[in-house]
């Protein structure tokens, strides 16, 4: 019986045959691989990392899957600087928090946290929600590598104690964490108190040794956290908004095609204007959990709260003042603010 032998020929030809149908799958995965997008901020459990949830099933549906964002909670990525100078230079490529920490990119980030200038959570979203302070805002550190897409309320501003506050003059002499932007230290300044800026992953161990006797910040990233554990003293003292923003890595934004960019900025003022009812709720959850689980919440005198307006409410105006294009940034923020009470 006669066999038939392939030729030398025949088995080269047969080989270039199948390059094509071996290498088109792997051309094909290269181009709809979908664009990794890492979402970092310090906090767990609280309004920012919701945000992030939100903008992340946003981003990932409106792309059509090429853009795969990933969520980095509890500083995953990094201490809250690290984040920032990952996000300018694109090895992150999304950081959440509140704006005072990029005062050092922008001085102007820290307006928002001005004494006195919302009504309440309502007010302030209404304000920051304005399409003009809105657009003025995020544009901040586009010049450093920085692009704004989201904009939001985490809450108002309390001081989380380990003594309790009753009257403004149990300020004195305390060592309290802000954040690091004169318009926050200046506040603790004028309360003749102390204000130490340090990062959050420190601040429960600094109130468990003693090292601090307070912080200011909002109750649900208290709650979330379990400060009371350390400290069980809060004082609502609503002299101010804590806010967030989220900015995106401006050199990976621009290489994205066109219709990536329109998912991401829009995903981030949808995200922005979803999150705000689920924070209200939150908040009222949180107050529940500070006090079930031993924490107290207090309050100042109306006449005690109306002095400390009174001693805070210009810091934002004097603080601003001293660059002109901060000052006009604020004078924006104030006619805004005026104008959705």
């Amino acid at each position: 019986m006669k066999t038939n032998t392939p030729t030398r020929r025949s088995i080269v030809m047969s080989a270039i045959g199948t390059i094509p149908l071996l290498a088109a799958p792997a051309i094909v995965r290269a181009q709809t691989a979908p664009t990794v997008m890492k979402i970092g901020t310090p906090t767990l459990n609280d309004t920012q990392h919701e945000w992030m949830k939100i903008f992340a099933r946003l981003v990932e549906a409106s792309s059509g899957g090429r853009i795969k964002p990933e969520i980095y909670p509890a500083s995953q990525l990094g201490s809250i600087p690290r984040m920032i100078e990952g996000t300018q230079f694109g090895s992150v490529q999304c950081f959440v928090g509140p704006p005072e920490f990029l005062s050092g990119v922008d001085s102007r980030f820290e307006i928002l946290g001005a004494p006195g200038l919302f009504a309440d959570i309502d007010h302030a979203d209404r304000t920051l929600r304005d399409p003009e302070f809105n657009k003025a805002f995020l544009a901040l550190g586009g010049d450093k590598g920085l692009k704004g897409v989201g904009l939001f309320i985490s809450g108002p501003a309390i001081f989380n104690t380990r003594g309790r506050i009753d009257k403004l003059a149990d300020f004195s002499g305390q060592k309290s964490r802000v954040l690091a932007s004169p318009i926050q230290t200046e506040q603790l300044k004028r309360l003749k108190a102390t204000a130490v800026p340090m990062p959050l992953g420190e601040v429960l161990p600094a109130l468990q040794q003693g090292t601090i006797d307070g912080v200011m910040s909002t109750l649900q990233v208290l709650a979330a956290l379990r400060f009371y554990d350390a400290a069980k003293f809060l004082v609502e003292t609503n002299q101010a908004m804590v806010t967030v923003v989220s900015v995106v890595s401006k050199g990976w934004f621009d290489k994205l095609p066109a219709d990536l960019q329109t998912a991401v900025t829009e995903a981030g003022q949808m995200a922005s204007t979803e999150v705000h009812g689920w924070t209200k709720d939150f908040i009222v959850r949180q107050r529940a959990a500070w006090t079930a689980n031993g924490g107290t919440i207090t309050d100042i005198s109306a006449a005690e709260h109306a002095e400390l307006m009174k001693l805070l409410r210009p810091i934002g105006a004097e603080t601003s003042a001293r660059k002109p294009a901060e000052k006009a940034l604020f004078e924006l923020l104030q006619k805004t603010a005026q104008a959705k009470a």
